[in-house]
């Protein structure tokens, strides 16, 4: 049977990467969600949050947005081997 979750029933695979990448920046979900929003995305902290933990599916637009904000590659928000750093 199909299913759209990772094995560890999380909704993507990149969730992990940002909540590492924005720690790494020394930034909170807040002050990520508004960084979003100035660069045109229209997010707020509690999607951030939902996006990090793996409950919210992430769509291609919020990860260019996301992409471009963390200085990250799709390929390093999509590798799901990156969120064991």
């Amino acid at each position: 049977m199909f299913t759209n979750k990772t094995k560890e029933g999380r909704n993507n695979l990149c969730g992990e990467v940002i909540r590492n990448r924005r720690i790494e920046m020394g930034k909170s979900q807040r002050q990520l969600a508004d960084m979003l929003q100035i660069a045109g995305l229209d997010i707020d902290k509690n999607a951030v949050q939902r996006i990090e933990s793996g409950k919210r599916f992430v769509t291609d637009i919020e990860l260019t947005y996301v992409a471009k904000v963390l200085k990250l590659s799709y390929q390093m928000l999509l590798d799901s081997t990156n969120s064991e750093k």
